[in-house]
């Protein structure tokens, strides 16, 4: 069980995110009014996921500047080991994991506690441990906002 944290510069549903913890500084990240877990496929493409997926499954990190920065649990650069982090560029469309850099404002969140909720937390046990394909294709994100940049609005464009 874990409590909620999340983001938003709105005060609308399309624009909140449950942070739900699944481990020790990891999080399965959710949207409130659709109920889809992001997730980072194994070319770095964010996706949107209907389960609870090991692709589902974001490191969550304090950085330098006190913001906080989420990088994939499951996948990383094979030469250098460096991790692929969740980021949105300055038009608030979301980046390729692989290509963001954690000491840059794309990938700097500002969480926020809005409420506190109590409800069972996603287990992989309940779907199982399958990890789609890398040259899977993914879905196309659902529409989202975060605070980035020093509480900056960032906006991201709707999609479908």
């Amino acid at each position: 069980m874990g409590g909620r944290r999340g983001w938003t510069t709105t005060n609308t549903n399309s624009a909140l995110f449950n942070l739900i913890p699944v481990g020790l500084r990891v999080v399965a990240i959710q949207g409130v009014k659709t109920g889809l877990y992001i997730a980072l496929n194994g070319e770095g493409f964010l996706y949107t996921s209907e389960l609870f997926t090991p692709e589902c499954k974001f490191k969550e990190s304090v950085f330098e500047n006190y913001y906080v920065i989420y990088s994939s649990m499951l996948y990383r650069q094979q030469e250098s080991g460096r991790a692929w982090f969740l980021g949105l560029n300055k038009e608030g469309q979301v980046m390729k994991g692989n290509r963001v850099k954690k000491t840059k404002p794309a990938a700097h969140f500002l969480p926020k506690p809005l409420e506190v909720a109590m409800y069972r937390e996603p287990s992989l046990h309940d779907i199982g441990e399958t990890v789609p394909k890398a040259g899977v294709t993914p879905s196309k994100s659902t529409s989202a906002s975060a605070i980035m940049n020093g509480g900056k609005p960032v906006n991201k464009s709707k999609t479908t």
